[in-house]
């Protein structure tokens, strides 16, 4: 049995968004509820850096070209660097005031896709009850045209591909499955939707895959990353110290480095006797090598 060690104790309410931005080397990550605040390690000096959001993000990537973030939030798209701050984009779903973005990844070809869904988060952090499938799989083009690929979604979550790029993996989460797509590159397309991998412990949160094909999904509420071979069977089980895994992200020169986040969401004292790194940013190196992270070309 394989543990994750704790490097970041930062005790996130819901840690989430796990990117590795290896132009500058660090590892990028979010805390979704407000006050919700974007996170940086960098592993070589050690250091952390946070910075306070003026609404809930939920997902990252790394603009090519460019010295700042892509940045998926309640209220839709926007640009972030240090200097400007948050700067918005573009609002994905107007006639849904209720809604908010959730996962996402940027495509070997500079497309963005993410996931909307109701909104389950109030502003104080207490929870909402879900009650609408009403969230949309998005496919956001270098020049911002917005393309609506899967509707009908609860929980949006994990956003990713195989190394050859032919398949794309994304799940709804309260469907308890990850599902696999054929993806056509050139056409930034999806086909052929299929249960892909399910596993007996939490709910499947968010994903990567590594070089060999392999498909790690942070379980919530299941206090584990599990591997996926491409055929969908379990290969392997990195156990976490707290029940609520959220995402994972291959990092580190190398990317030898799988890195986790966390959550203590609506976790009581007793739970959090029981897991006090919960919250936490956690690493292993599980013996294979990851993929390097997409960035957005616009």
């Amino acid at each position: 049995m394989t543990t994750a060690e704790c490097v970041v104790d930062c005790r996130n309410h819901l840690g989430e968004g796990a990117y590795w931005d290896a132009e500058r080397g660090l590892l990028w990550w979010l805390d979704v509820p407000m006050p919700s605040k974007l996170f940086a390690l960098d592993p070589a000096s050690g250091t952390v850096t946070s910075h306070d959001m003026p609404e809930m993000i939920t997902s990252l990537c790394r603009r090519t070209g460019q010295d700042s973030l892509l940045i998926a939030s309640h209220g839709g798209l926007n640009h972030w660097d240090e200097a400007s701050g948050l700067r918005h984009v573009l609002r994905p779903e107007p006639d849904k005031p209720f809604n908010r973005c959730n996962d996402g990844a940027a495509d070997a070809q500079g497309r963005f896709w993410f996931g909307t869904m109701q909104n389950n988060l109030a502003p104080n952090g207490a929870p909402i009850d879900l009650v609408e499938a009403s969230g949309t799989l998005y496919r956001l083009d270098p020049d911002l045209s917005l393309h609506a690929m899967e509707t009908d979604i609860l929980i949006s979550n994990t956003v990713c591909w195989s190394p050859d790029r032919a398949t794309m993996y994304f799940c709804d989460t309260a469907t308890g499955w990850i599902s696999a797509y054929d993806f056509d590159e050139a056409a930034g397309t999806i086909a052929n939707k299929r249960q892909f991998a399910s596993f007996d412990r939490g709910v499947p949160d968010g994903s990567t895959v590594d070089a060999e094909g392999g498909l790690w999904n942070a379980r919530w509420d299941g206090g584990c990353v599990v591997r996926f071979a491409p055929d969908g069977t379990v290969d392997r089980v990195i156990e976490v110290p707290c029940p609520l895994v959220t995402s994972c992200a291959f990092g580190g020169a190398d990317l030898d480095t799988l890195y986790i986040t966390t959550a203590r969401y609506l976790q009581d004292e007793e739970a959090l006797a029981k897991a006090p790194q919960a919250g936490g940013l956690f690493a292993v190196k599980p013996g294979v090598r990851g993929m390097a992270d997409g960035q957005f070309a616009g």
